[in-house]
Parts: C-alpha cells; structure tokens; sequence
C-alpha cells in the first residue's frame, strides 16, 4: 500500500476498476482495438497494468468490459423497445440512427463497429454482445413465430445501415438526413419483427 501511495497509481477499489473502464473507452474510440495496449490504459487511469489484468485478464476482456460499460449504451436502446408493437420499428430506428447522430455517443459506438470490423476477437465479442443485450430484449417482447430470427435480422439490418452511413460512409448514405433514413428503414424493422416472414 505504502508503494501505492509513494507512485501515486489507485488500488484495486470499484472507483478503480471505473478509472479504468472510463480510460479504456478513450483508448478504443481515439486508437481503436489495435491500437490500444493495455499498458496504454493503465498509464491514463493512473494504475499498474497488472491491476487492469487482475480486473480483466486480457485486452480481450477488457474491451468486452468497456463495451458494456459505455461503448454501446443498451438501456437507452431498449428503452424504444417498451410500446405498442405495432410501431416498434419506427420507435427502434429512430433512437438507433439517434444515438449513432449523438456527438459523444457516436464516436464511441464507431469505435467498436470498427474494431469488431478489424479484429477477430473484437467481432467474436461485439457478436456475442450484440445477440444477448441487444437481440435478447426483443426476442422477449416478440410474440410471433421464430422470435431470435427475427431480432437478429432487425438487428443486422440495423448494423448494416450504421456501418454505411458512420464507418464506411458511403456517399449516398451520408447525404440522407437521419429523418429519411429512419423513414425508409424503419418499415424493414417493423416486418422483420412483426410481419409475415418466410421463416421455417
């Protein structure tokens, strides 16, 4: 402890182990999942980079740690999911493509698109993330057949629009306004979740 307090690096506490989350998500957004060190996070939460180990094990879970902590921000996400079925989908769209516009939240989703576009272990999580919190919460609300199918196929539609409009930025895409981008999307959303679907 004395040797902690004479280097001035925090023990591990959970105000800690958030220094560390808060250091991560910077590092991911501003040099994405490759250029990101482990060592690199340690030195900006003011910490050893055995005491982000000991939280993490890895880079691995550390970026699937920061992910749930601040890269994707779910609750607000699912949040649009709570109403009247018959416009999930325009509510779905709109507060996706919103949080996507956000100035601060934007970016960091950007970043994590980008590293899973990068980086096999970065995919393998945001795979895994993207089926259980953000699929999960619809598979629960669908009363239709094949609910997974359906949750996954909105939520890759989703992804897919994000990817040519923010990371890729495909010319055509970027020109929309948000406003039209949900209003062309949104129908597709609604029938993937709630329509007739040729699923088996």
């Amino acid at each position: 402890m004395e040797s902690e307090t004479k280097s001035g690096r925090r023990p591990g506490n959970p105000q800690t182990r958030e220094a560390i989350l808060a250091a991560a998500m910077t590092a991911f957004t501003e040099s994405g999942y490759a250029g990101t060190t482990i060592r690199g996070v340690a030195r900006a939460a003011g910490v050893d980079p055995a005491l982000v180990m000991h939280f993490f094990g890895n880079k691995d879970g550390l970026f699937g740690a920061a992910l749930a902590y601040g890269g994707v921000p779910v609750r607000q996400l699912t949040e649009s999911l709570e109403g009247d079925l018959d416009t999930i989908g325009e509510r779905l769209t709109a507060r996706y493509i919103a949080l996507w516009e956000d100035p601060e939240i934007g970016p960091r989703i950007r970043a994590v698109v980008t590293s899973a576009a990068t980086s096999p272990a970065a995919a393998a999580i945001l795979k895994e993330f993207m089926i259980h919190e953000l699929a999960g919460p619809m598979v629960k609300l669908l009363e239709r057949d094949h609910p997974e199918k359906r949750a996954l196929l909105a939520a890759s539609q989703l992804m897919g629009v994000a990817f040519a409009r923010y990371v890729i930025q495909i010319e055509i895409m970027t020109a929309l306004t948000p406003e039209e981008i949900v209003a062309c999307v949104a129908p597709s959303i609604q029938r993937f979740l709630t329509g007739d679907l040729p699923l088996r």
